[in-house]
Protein backbone atom coordinates (compact mmCIF):
# COMPACT_ATOMS: atom_id res chain seq x y z
CA UNK A 1 0.00 0.00 0.00
CA UNK A 2 1.42 3.33 -1.05
CA UNK A 3 1.64 6.20 1.73
CA UNK A 4 -0.75 9.02 -0.21
CA UNK A 5 -2.92 7.36 -2.85
CA UNK A 6 -5.67 9.75 -3.65
CA UNK A 7 -8.81 8.81 -5.92
CA UNK A 8 -11.03 11.65 -7.62
CA UNK A 9 -14.41 10.69 -8.56
CA UNK A 10 -15.20 13.16 -11.45
CA UNK A 11 -12.61 14.57 -14.36
CA UNK A 12 -13.96 17.99 -15.05
CA UNK A 13 -12.55 21.39 -14.58
CA UNK A 14 -12.62 21.01 -10.42
CA UNK A 15 -10.93 17.76 -10.03
CA UNK A 16 -8.04 18.02 -12.87
CA UNK A 17 -7.50 21.53 -11.66
CA UNK A 18 -6.95 19.52 -8.09
CA UNK A 19 -5.01 16.94 -9.77
CA UNK A 20 -2.93 19.01 -11.58
CA UNK A 21 -2.24 20.85 -8.24
CA UNK A 22 -1.89 17.52 -6.54
CA UNK A 23 1.05 16.88 -9.56
CA UNK A 24 2.48 20.10 -8.83
CA UNK A 25 3.10 20.00 -5.36
CA UNK A 26 4.22 16.33 -4.69
CA UNK A 27 1.25 16.05 -2.61
CA UNK A 28 0.65 12.24 -3.66
CA UNK A 29 2.33 9.42 -4.37
CA UNK A 30 -0.85 7.44 -6.39
CA UNK A 31 -3.49 9.27 -7.79
CA UNK A 32 -6.45 7.11 -9.15
CA UNK A 33 -9.06 9.06 -11.80
CA UNK A 34 -12.82 7.83 -12.15
CA UNK A 35 -15.29 9.05 -14.63
CA UNK A 36 -18.07 7.82 -16.19
CA UNK A 37 -16.83 8.80 -19.64
CA UNK A 38 -13.59 6.24 -19.19
CA UNK A 39 -11.77 7.31 -22.37
CA UNK A 40 -11.56 11.02 -20.97
CA UNK A 41 -10.22 10.04 -17.65
CA UNK A 42 -7.61 7.86 -19.69
CA UNK A 43 -6.68 10.98 -21.73
CA UNK A 44 -6.28 12.88 -18.22
CA UNK A 45 -4.07 10.71 -16.88
CA UNK A 46 -1.95 10.34 -19.93
CA UNK A 47 -1.82 14.33 -19.92
CA UNK A 48 -0.52 14.27 -16.27
CA UNK A 49 1.95 11.51 -17.21
CA UNK A 50 3.39 13.55 -20.07
CA UNK A 51 4.38 16.23 -17.12
CA UNK A 52 6.27 14.45 -14.42
CA UNK A 53 9.47 15.00 -15.69
CA UNK A 54 9.25 18.17 -14.26
CA UNK A 55 7.32 17.24 -11.21
CA UNK A 56 8.63 17.58 -7.76
CA UNK A 57 8.19 13.86 -6.86
CA UNK A 58 8.08 10.11 -8.66
CA UNK A 59 4.18 9.48 -8.67
CA UNK A 60 1.57 7.03 -10.22
CA UNK A 61 -0.93 8.33 -12.17
CA UNK A 62 -3.54 6.54 -14.08
CA UNK A 63 -7.13 5.87 -14.92
CA UNK A 64 -9.16 3.53 -12.76
CA UNK A 65 -12.06 2.32 -11.58
CA UNK A 66 -13.65 2.05 -7.57
CA UNK A 67 -11.79 -1.43 -7.43
CA UNK A 68 -8.49 1.43 -6.84
CA UNK A 69 -10.22 2.46 -3.81
CA UNK A 70 -9.88 -0.21 -1.87
CA UNK A 71 -6.21 0.86 -0.75
CA UNK A 72 -6.75 4.96 -1.31
CA UNK A 73 -6.46 7.02 2.13
CA UNK A 74 -8.68 10.00 0.40
CA UNK A 75 -11.26 9.31 -2.27
CA UNK A 76 -12.35 13.17 -3.36
CA UNK A 77 -15.62 13.93 -5.31
CA UNK A 78 -16.25 16.32 -7.57
CA UNK A 79 -19.04 15.17 -9.86
CA UNK A 80 -22.28 16.16 -10.44
CA UNK A 81 -24.48 17.49 -13.25
CA UNK A 82 -25.43 21.00 -13.61
CA UNK A 83 -28.74 22.86 -13.43
CA UNK A 84 -30.86 22.13 -16.42
CA UNK A 85 -33.55 24.38 -18.25
CA UNK A 86 -36.63 24.85 -15.82
CA UNK A 87 -35.10 22.50 -13.61
CA UNK A 88 -35.99 23.76 -9.79
CA UNK A 89 -33.17 23.74 -7.81
CA UNK A 90 -34.60 20.77 -5.22
CA UNK A 91 -34.54 19.12 -8.81
CA UNK A 92 -30.78 19.34 -9.33
CA UNK A 93 -30.34 18.80 -5.75
CA UNK A 94 -32.24 15.22 -6.23
CA UNK A 95 -30.32 14.51 -8.94
CA UNK A 96 -27.28 15.07 -7.55
CA UNK A 97 -28.23 13.55 -4.55
CA UNK A 98 -28.56 10.06 -6.68
CA UNK A 99 -25.53 10.47 -8.33
CA UNK A 100 -23.75 10.84 -4.84
CA UNK A 101 -25.49 7.63 -3.16
CA UNK A 102 -24.50 5.89 -6.20
CA UNK A 103 -20.57 6.79 -6.44
CA UNK A 104 -20.82 6.56 -2.68
CA UNK A 105 -22.35 2.92 -2.68
CA UNK A 106 -19.43 2.45 -4.86
CA UNK A 107 -16.71 3.37 -3.38
CA UNK A 108 -17.58 1.53 0.31
CA UNK A 109 -18.18 -1.56 -1.85
CA UNK A 110 -14.58 -1.54 -2.34
CA UNK A 111 -13.64 -1.93 1.08
CA UNK A 112 -12.65 1.75 1.17
CA UNK A 113 -12.17 2.55 4.99
CA UNK A 114 -10.77 6.41 4.75
CA UNK A 115 -11.72 9.70 4.56
CA UNK A 116 -14.11 10.77 1.66
CA UNK A 117 -14.08 15.05 1.01
CA UNK A 118 -16.44 16.27 -1.10
CA UNK A 119 -16.53 19.16 -3.47
CA UNK A 120 -19.38 18.86 -5.28
CA UNK A 121 -22.06 21.56 -5.49
CA UNK A 122 -24.10 22.48 -2.96
CA UNK A 123 -21.48 21.01 -1.09
CA UNK A 124 -23.13 21.08 2.72
CA UNK A 125 -26.25 19.40 1.29
CA UNK A 126 -24.20 16.63 -0.79
CA UNK A 127 -21.60 16.52 1.88
CA UNK A 128 -24.71 15.01 4.73
CA UNK A 129 -26.10 12.82 1.73
CA UNK A 130 -22.62 10.86 1.18
CA UNK A 131 -22.22 10.71 5.33
CA UNK A 132 -25.70 9.23 5.62
CA UNK A 133 -25.49 6.92 2.80
CA UNK A 134 -21.89 5.96 3.38
CA UNK A 135 -22.48 4.74 6.78
CA UNK A 136 -19.00 6.22 7.92
CA UNK A 137 -18.72 8.29 11.04
CA UNK A 138 -18.75 12.20 10.71
CA UNK A 139 -15.05 12.57 11.16
CA UNK A 140 -14.70 10.34 8.06
CA UNK A 141 -16.72 12.40 5.60
CA UNK A 142 -15.72 16.44 4.97
CA UNK A 143 -17.08 18.61 2.55
CA UNK A 144 -14.53 21.58 1.11
CA UNK A 145 -17.18 24.10 2.93
CA UNK A 146 -16.05 27.61 3.28
CA UNK A 147 -12.43 26.96 3.19
CA UNK A 148 -12.26 28.53 -0.56
CA UNK A 149 -14.66 31.66 0.88
CA UNK A 150 -11.86 32.03 3.62
CA UNK A 151 -9.38 31.93 1.36
CA UNK A 152 -11.06 34.58 -0.76
CA UNK A 153 -11.65 36.48 2.30
CA UNK A 154 -7.91 36.41 3.44
CA UNK A 155 -6.80 37.10 0.40
CA UNK A 156 -9.31 40.54 -0.03
CA UNK A 157 -7.85 41.52 3.31
CA UNK A 158 -4.53 41.40 2.15
CA UNK A 159 -4.84 43.69 -0.53
CA UNK A 160 -6.49 46.14 1.06
CA UNK A 161 -4.01 46.28 4.11
CA UNK A 162 -0.92 45.63 2.03
CA UNK A 163 -0.42 42.73 4.64
CA UNK A 164 0.96 38.72 3.49
CA UNK A 165 -2.24 37.16 3.08
CA UNK A 166 -0.30 34.42 5.10
CA UNK A 167 -0.68 36.52 8.35
CA UNK A 168 -4.20 37.32 8.10
CA UNK A 169 -6.54 34.68 9.98
CA UNK A 170 -10.14 34.69 9.66
CA UNK A 171 -12.95 32.59 8.99
CA UNK A 172 -15.86 32.64 6.56
CA UNK A 173 -18.58 30.28 8.61
CA UNK A 174 -22.06 28.97 7.58
CA UNK A 175 -23.41 28.04 4.37
CA UNK A 176 -21.01 27.54 1.43
CA UNK A 177 -23.51 29.86 -0.40
CA UNK A 178 -25.78 32.86 -0.01
CA UNK A 179 -25.93 32.63 3.82
CA UNK A 180 -22.36 32.63 4.54
CA UNK A 181 -20.88 35.28 6.93
CA UNK A 182 -17.53 36.46 7.90
CA UNK A 183 -17.02 36.04 11.86
CA UNK A 184 -15.40 39.59 11.92
CA UNK A 185 -15.18 39.42 15.98
CA UNK A 186 -12.52 36.64 15.48
CA UNK A 187 -10.40 38.00 12.57
CA UNK A 188 -6.55 39.09 12.99
CA UNK A 189 -3.77 40.19 11.66
CA UNK A 190 -1.15 38.33 13.04
CA UNK A 191 -2.10 38.29 16.76
CA UNK A 192 -3.73 41.55 16.41
CA UNK A 193 -7.89 41.53 16.27
CA UNK A 194 -9.11 43.42 13.33
CA UNK A 195 -10.66 46.04 15.14
CA UNK A 196 -7.79 47.17 16.30
CA UNK A 197 -6.12 47.15 12.95
CA UNK A 198 -8.72 49.58 11.81
CA UNK A 199 -8.15 52.04 15.02
CA UNK A 200 -4.24 52.14 14.01
CA UNK A 201 -4.71 51.60 9.90
CA UNK A 202 -5.15 54.29 7.65
CA UNK A 203 -5.93 51.93 4.39
CA UNK A 204 -9.17 50.35 5.85
CA UNK A 205 -12.24 50.98 7.99
CA UNK A 206 -15.31 49.93 9.12
CA UNK A 207 -17.46 50.56 5.96
CA UNK A 208 -14.33 48.53 3.97
CA UNK A 209 -15.61 45.34 6.36
CA UNK A 210 -18.86 44.90 4.60
CA UNK A 211 -17.25 45.46 0.76
CA UNK A 212 -14.69 43.18 1.56
CA UNK A 213 -17.42 40.18 2.66
CA UNK A 214 -19.66 41.35 -0.54
CA UNK A 215 -16.78 40.53 -2.55
CA UNK A 216 -16.05 37.04 -0.93
CA UNK A 217 -19.71 36.50 -1.17
CA UNK A 218 -19.77 37.75 -5.08
CA UNK A 219 -16.81 36.14 -5.95
CA UNK A 220 -18.06 33.06 -7.49
CA UNK A 221 -20.77 34.60 -9.68
CA UNK A 222 -18.17 37.41 -11.06
CA UNK A 223 -15.61 34.79 -12.14
CA UNK A 224 -18.69 32.76 -13.83
CA UNK A 225 -19.59 35.82 -15.58
CA UNK A 226 -16.00 35.86 -16.82
CA UNK A 227 -15.08 32.37 -17.78
CA UNK A 228 -18.45 30.54 -16.91
CA UNK A 229 -16.67 28.36 -14.18
CA UNK A 230 -14.18 28.42 -11.25
CA UNK A 231 -11.84 25.95 -10.60
CA UNK A 232 -8.18 26.93 -10.07
CA UNK A 233 -8.55 28.37 -6.79
CA UNK A 234 -11.19 24.44 -5.42
CA UNK A 235 -8.58 22.80 -6.61
CA UNK A 236 -5.46 24.28 -4.55
CA UNK A 237 -7.90 24.39 -1.45
CA UNK A 238 -8.88 20.81 -1.77
CA UNK A 239 -4.76 20.31 -1.35
CA UNK A 240 -4.61 22.05 0.95
CA UNK A 241 -7.22 19.63 3.02
CA UNK A 242 -5.08 16.77 1.05
CA UNK A 243 -1.59 17.79 2.94
CA UNK A 244 -3.55 17.86 6.38
CA UNK A 245 -4.59 14.94 6.40
CA UNK A 246 -1.78 12.92 5.17
CA UNK A 247 0.91 14.99 6.94
CA UNK A 248 -1.32 14.62 10.04
CA UNK A 249 -1.08 18.42 11.11
CA UNK A 250 -4.32 18.94 13.32
CA UNK A 251 -4.33 22.00 10.95
CA UNK A 252 -7.83 24.05 11.37
CA UNK A 253 -9.42 24.51 8.22
CA UNK A 254 -13.06 26.10 7.72
CA UNK A 255 -14.53 22.74 6.26
CA UNK A 256 -18.67 21.16 5.49
CA UNK A 257 -18.52 19.39 9.00
CA UNK A 258 -21.27 17.73 10.93
CA UNK A 259 -22.12 20.01 13.72
CA UNK A 260 -23.04 17.82 16.39
CA UNK A 261 -24.74 20.17 18.60
CA UNK A 262 -20.79 21.66 19.30
CA UNK A 263 -22.68 25.11 17.98
CA UNK A 264 -25.69 26.14 19.27
CA UNK A 265 -28.01 25.84 15.96
CA UNK A 266 -29.58 23.09 14.63
CA UNK A 267 -27.52 19.75 15.02
CA UNK A 268 -28.44 17.34 11.93
CA UNK A 269 -26.62 19.37 9.51
CA UNK A 270 -23.62 19.94 7.67
CA UNK A 271 -22.21 23.50 7.96
CA UNK A 272 -19.10 25.31 7.27
CA UNK A 273 -17.23 25.78 10.68
CA UNK A 274 -13.52 25.60 11.76
CA UNK A 275 -12.59 21.88 12.12
CA UNK A 276 -9.00 20.71 13.33
CA UNK A 277 -7.43 17.94 10.08
CA UNK A 278 -5.39 15.14 11.05
CA UNK A 279 -4.91 11.56 9.32
CA UNK A 280 -8.18 10.38 10.91
CA UNK A 281 -10.29 12.98 9.56
CA UNK A 282 -11.80 15.46 11.98
CA UNK A 283 -10.04 15.24 15.13
CA UNK A 284 -12.90 18.43 16.67
CA UNK A 285 -15.00 21.08 16.04
CA UNK A 286 -13.10 24.56 17.10
CA UNK A 287 -16.00 25.96 18.97
CA UNK A 288 -15.42 29.78 18.33
CA UNK A 289 -17.12 32.46 20.22
CA UNK A 290 -19.13 34.13 18.13
CA UNK A 291 -20.94 37.74 18.89
CA UNK A 292 -24.65 37.75 18.98
CA UNK A 293 -25.08 39.07 15.32
CA UNK A 294 -22.84 36.12 14.08
CA UNK A 295 -24.74 34.03 16.12
CA UNK A 296 -28.20 34.87 14.49
CA UNK A 297 -26.66 34.30 11.36
CA UNK A 298 -25.27 31.14 11.69
CA UNK A 299 -28.21 29.73 13.09
CA UNK A 300 -30.23 31.28 9.86
CA UNK A 301 -27.37 29.54 7.44
CA UNK A 302 -28.41 25.95 9.43
CA UNK A 303 -31.96 26.58 8.94
CA UNK A 304 -31.46 27.07 5.64
CA UNK A 305 -29.69 24.10 5.02
CA UNK A 306 -32.19 22.08 7.29
CA UNK A 307 -35.17 23.65 5.51
CA UNK A 308 -33.29 21.99 2.17
CA UNK A 309 -32.25 18.65 3.31
CA UNK A 310 -36.38 18.40 4.49
CA UNK A 311 -37.23 18.88 1.14
CA UNK A 312 -35.22 16.38 -0.50
CA UNK A 313 -35.80 12.62 -1.64
CA UNK A 314 -32.91 10.25 -0.21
Amino acid sequence: MSTSKVVIVGTGMVGMSYAFSLVNQGTVEELVLIDIDKERALGEAMDLNHGLAFAPRKMSIKAGDYSDCRDAQIVVITAGVNQKEGQTRIDLLNSNAKIMKSVTKSIVESGFNGIIVVASNPVDILTYVVWKASGFPSSKVIGSGTSLDTARLRYEISKKIDISVSNIHAYILGEHGDSEFVCWSNAFVGAKPIMDVIDTMDKISFEDLDHIYLNVKNAAYEIIKRKKATYYAIGMTLVRITSAIFNNENRIIPISVYNDHVYDVVSDVYIGLPAVLNKDGVHHIVKLKLNKEEQIKLEKSANILKDILDKMEF
